[in-house]
């Protein structure tokens, strides 16, 4: 097209009107040149539009076609929201364009564009070498602040737009959050490599970068094979991890488990500065866990997540033949006794202010479900001691009636529940009382205090926002932070229960607590005694 009163002729594509509503908003960065042009549609937005910027007509229809193709690729990448799995080798890859993009000279000019890297800039030409030399000198050192703790989501900030930039590139809307957090590690070790390349150029070393070789081709998902190219790390710490996964979640192990122990050896390859297996050492491990104490983590999270995360992962890769020894294996810290200042539980005034809080509760913006957890969770939580995410992701169909009684079933079909066994929990006559059933009849069926994406990680995300929220919601009003927001419900109902000669397995069973001995996990706890048990538990004065 052409526009008036410009010599440029003027790209403009339609949006397609399945994606025109998700394109809203988006940054579009658009290969134009040498560089690219950033686009970035308004609501509504009919087309995209953008100066070619060349008088040449040849030229013109080149950046004509790649606009095009690029466009072509975003538009299906949109049309896909199911989360794309990447393997380590895939993640590799795609870091490396980024990486060549810094580390070559020639490439300038796209870099500040598409792979724009917040507080990094390039030195001046006009600066002399030693003071170019400083500049990437100054640039690694803050570098390696941003990821001297580790931690994938505090990588979020500086590289999470790029992130999506390259992967759209790629046709890639979404990712999963192993990926997610694979990707962020991997971009943040190629630009450190790069930067540390541009200042060996800075001194006069123009020699090929040994690092450089690294980096795979990109192959999509849909095409990519496992084999690694001969001299390629058959064992990289994130991928080993993601092997253990595998096997593990079959054998039942927990998510969040494995977002601990990913996290983990995330952080490790960020403080050992590479991603080879193979290479770790015992010292490595002892090295990482003076660091860690030293940068202010607690000496028992050390030990139960990041200690005990290596532990397993390694001597998974030792059982099979993936590793010769366990550089983490006998490796231990020593965890204090913790000061006690008062009761785990809620005070019987703490336990009232929550109740009359919730029921005086008036919903401002919050969206329906929250506002209803808000009000009925904490109520739900001190009449059966149960955990609060156990409560937050109930359904209308696992409450039933039977005879006399209300029963709600708690099972991991709704989402996590610690022990991975379904219990029946039998409701208070307060919480009747208090109005919760004409709540839940006019609830719709499904999950009465959460509106989940598809699949066991979005309820798991669902459950923790509405969790944290609720616990701000209580916060509101027991300001102690000796006790926690959630947990003192277990704490003070297992103490009511005992105040009131209620047998310690009956409390077990209703609470979800594993059976102590081997005696005690025969014959059942039955609704019977349950609601035998709770009909003990009196009500609480919230008038």
């Amino acid at each position: 097209m052409r526009r008036d009163g410009s010599r440029f002729p003027f790209f403009a594509q339609r949006i397609p009107a399945d994606v025109r509503r998700k394109a809203g908003g988006l940054e579009l960065a658009i290969p134009l040149g040498d560089s690219f042009v950033f686009v970035t549609p308004s609501e509504g937005a009919q087309a995209v539009r953008f100066s070619l910027r060349t008088t040449e007509p040849s030229e013109a229809k080149r950046r004509h076609a790649l606009a095009a193709a690029c466009l072509a690729t975003v538009w299906e990448a949109l049309r896909n929201d199911t989360p794309v799995h990447l393997t380590h080798r895939q993640a590799t890859a795609l870091a490396g364009e980024l990486y060549r993009v810094w580390a070559d000279s020639e490439s300038r000019a796209q870099s500040v564009a598409m792979v724009h890297t917040p507080g990094v800039g390039w030195a001046p030409d006009t600066e002399s070498q030693d003071e170019q030399e400083s500049h990437w000198a100054a640039v690694i050192a803050m570098w390696e602040r941003v990821g001297e703790d580790g931690d994938p989501k505090k990588l979020e900030k500086p590289l999470g737009a790029i992130v999506d930039r390259l992967l759209l590139t790629k046709g890639i809307r979404h990712v999963d959050s192993e990926s997610r957090v694979m990707l962020l590690v991997a971009f943040w070790m190629a630009l450190r490599d790069a930067f540390v390349s541009r200042q060996r150029n800075a001194g006069g070393n123009y020699a090929p970068d040994p690092k450089a070789a690294r980096f795979p081709e990109w192959q999509a998902p849909a095409e990519a094979k496992e084999k690694p190219k001969r001299g390629t790390s058959k064992n990289p710490l994130t991928g080993l991890v993601e092997d253990w996964w595998k096997e593990a979640k079959r054998a039942g192990r927990k998510q969040s488990t494995y977002e601990s122990y990913r996290n983990s050896i995330a952080r490790l390859v960020t403080f050992l500065k590479h991603d080879t297996a193979s290479r770790v050492t015992p010292e490595d491990i002892v090295r990482f866990k003076d660091y860690r104490v030293q940068s202010g983590v607690s000496p028992k999270t050390v030990k139960d997540s990041d200690l005990a995360g290596m532990k397993t992962v390694f001597g998974w890769a030792v059982i099979n033949r993936r590793l010769p020894s366990n550089p983490a294996e006998g490796i231990t810290i020593k965890v204090g006794k913790s000061r006690k200042l008062r009761s785990k539980g809620f005070y019987d005034s703490e336990a009232l202010a929550i109740l009359k809080h919730a029921r005086e509760f008036v919903p401002g913006r919050e969206a329906p479900k929250l506002a209803a957890a808000k009000r009925w969770v904490p109520w739900l939580c001190a009449f059966t001691g149960a955990r609060v995410g156990e409560m937050i992701q109930i359904r209308k169909e696992d409450l039933r009636r039977e005879g006399r009684l209300w029963v709600l079933h708690v099972t991991p079909e709704a989402g996590p529940v610690k022990t991975d066994e379904a219990r029946d929990v039998v409701l208070h006559r307060q919480v009747i009382e208090e109005g919760f059933l004409a709540f839940f009849e006019k609830s719709r069926g499904g999950y009465l205090f959460i509106d989940p994406k598809a699949g066991e990680l979005g309820v798991r995300n669902a459950v923790k926002t509405v969790r944290n929220k609720v616990n701000e919601f209580v916060r509101e009003v027991v300001k102690d932070k000796n006790v926690d927001p959630s947990h003192g419900w277990r704490h003070r109902f297992k103490t009511v229960g005992i105040d009131q000669d209620v047998d310690m397995r009956v409390l077990d069973a209703i609470q979800g607590h594993a059976p102590r001995n081997v005696s005690e996990g025969y014959g059942d706890v039955t609704i019977k005694a349950k609601a035998n048990a709770i009909a003990k538990f009196p009500s609480i004065d919230v008038a």
